[in-house]
């Protein structure tokens, strides 16, 4: 197991992940505004670790089989945990949650079926749109007690529909695109 500083970084954003669940039930148990901005607080810094540890990894050439493997997983498990407390709070319909979920599965078997013919697909500049999106979504509506006036849970919902958008294209992008270069040419 190489545990390099981008790896670390990865695993810091998997550990991240209970730390965002236990704060979201004392949020919902005790209804405190405190409580909501710091799991606000926590995603947002766990989400600036995915651009970290890649920004690591190229640059000081720590780019690792673990890392590959690690780095959309600690994002599925981040984003994907999120999505699901929101609907289990009540702030965010099921159906979305169940559409950003099955596209992830679906991108992550035909990657498996990829990998499996030695072929690694890395992630296209509309998959990271789609992943930016939802966290700038998710952080929003974490925080989602007015401040100073604003409440910023229309926003994270406007963006979380974007980001929603960005999700089925993406998937769709790389679905054909596996179908037209690998499927085909058997």
């Amino acid at each position: 197991m190489t545990l390099n500083l981008a790896n670390m970084l990865t695993l810091a954003r998997i550990f991240a992940v209970p730390v965002i669940v236990v704060l979201l039930y004392l949020e919902q148990a005790m209804q405190t505004v405190l409580l909501a901005y710091l799991s606000a607080i926590v995603f947002a810094l766990a989400s600036l670790t995915d651009m970290a540890d890649g920004y690591v990894a190229r640059r000081q050439n720590l780019i690792t089989n673990l890392g590959k493997f690690l780095d959309p997983l600690a994002d599925k498990l981040l984003i994907g945990s999120v999505l699901i407390m929101l609907v289990e709070l009540g702030w965010v319909e099921a159906w979305i949650v169940v559409v950003i979920i099955c596209r992830e599965l679906a991108v992550t078997g035909m990657r498996g079926v990829a990998a499996d013919r030695g072929v690694v697909i890395a992630a296209d500049r509309f998959g990271k749109m789609k992943t930016i999106a939802q966290s700038l979504a998710l952080v929003p509506l974490l925080a989602h007690y007015p401040i100073f006036g604003y409440d910023p849970a229309p926003l994270g919902m406007f963006v979380l529909y974007v980001a929603l958008g960005l999700t089925v294209f993406s998937g769709g992008n790389y679905l054909y695109n596996f179908y037209k270069n690998w499927l085909q040419a058997e």
